[in-house]
């Protein structure tokens, strides 16, 4: 088996190295490219994460106020303050209904039909 013949000579080491050494630059600028494209990316990720947790704060208190306001006791409280009273305690009238025609009877029926239908 005969090997293939493979050229060691400076200059082609000298035009390797210049390529490596292109292409990590480039790579390089590459990469600070990207940071300075991104650089206000993690500031206003903190600024929502910090608005998350004040909004999920505020929601939190307001559901508690409302479960408070929402108890049936302060229902009460609030009814009562308001000049309104429970159906028990207010004073009932009646009023003769005689005025008014009675409807007409309905007439009984003794039998029942039921149909049933299978699908």
């Amino acid at each position: 088996m005969i090997l293939p013949h493979f050229d060691l000579s400076a200059a082609t080491w000298r035009a390797r190295a210049i390529r490596y050494l292109v292409i990590y630059l480039l790579l390089a600028l590459m990469l600070v490219g990207a940071r300075l494209l991104t650089q206000d990316v993690r500031p206003s990720l903190r600024a929502a994460q910090d608005r998350e947790a004040a909004l999920t704060t505020e929601r939190d208190e307001l559901e508690l106020r409302v479960q408070a306001l929402s108890n049936p006791q302060h229902i009460r409280d609030w009814a009562l303050q308001n000049g309104m009273r429970r159906f028990a305690e207010t004073p009932k009238t009646t009023q003769d209904l005689s005025g008014l025609p009675a409807p007409a009877p309905v007439p009984a029926q003794t039998t029942l039909e039921v149909t049933t239908v299978w699908k």
